[in-house]
């Protein structure tokens, strides 16, 4: 199968590389949301070591630079209360944590979750992190570029492996609100 974005030599459905996936990840792609059938979600598998944004366009092209979206736990506190959730921005961004974050969860701060909490909360692995398969209970904030593209790659839960995803379809996730600039440029 060819990859609709991206040159990846090793591509399929999602649905058929379960074993690949997370369970909590596993489990969202085998149960599926919002109309979206799950053979729209393309794996495309990859070498854990160029997991990370900089490395793996370097090594798969630049042009998925915008094409592909980071997804960061965030931690909200208002007196003695925590907010966790995710935020969901173009890899050509970064997250506006101080401003559009802390104003849309209602918190008086709020701050990137240490990585035990991120991993422990979520069952993925750090650097792997995608919206698919978060706890139900958290917020999924999406900048509106991300949705605008056709197809966006993203986490797959794990660092080995990647997902390919109509930009569209992450709309449609549990939890998910579309926030106007959530992602600025850096």
């Amino acid at each position: 199968m060819r990859a609709p974005i991206g040159t990846f030599e090793n591509a399929g459905p999602a649905a058929d590389r379960l074993g690949l996936l997370t369970a909590p990840v596993a489990a969202a792609v085998t149960a599926g949301w919002g109309g979206f059938p799950a053979e729209q979600i393309i794996h495309v598998d990859s070498d854990p070591a160029i997991a990370d944004t900089a490395v793996f366009v370097e090594h798969h092209g630049a042009e998925l630079l915008d094409r592909s979206a980071n997804c960061v736990v965030v931690a909200g506190k208002r007196g003695g209360e925590v907010t966790r959730a995710a935020c969901l921005v173009l890899s050509s961004t970064r997250v506006d944590v101080n401003g559009v974050v802390r104003k849309q969860l209602g918190a008086r701060k709020v701050s990137f979750a240490p990585m035990d909490t991120a991993v422990g909360e979520t069952g993925m692995e750090y650097g792997g992190i995608t919206p698919i398969g978060l706890p139900a209970a958290w917020p999924l904030l999406i900048d509106p570029a991300v949705v605008d593209e056709e197809w966006v790659l993203i986490g797959s839960g794990s660092r080995r492996g990647k997902l390919i995803v109509p930009g569209k379809a992450l709309a449609a996730l549990p939890g998910a609100l579309i926030v106007e600039g959530l992602g600025i440029r850096s």
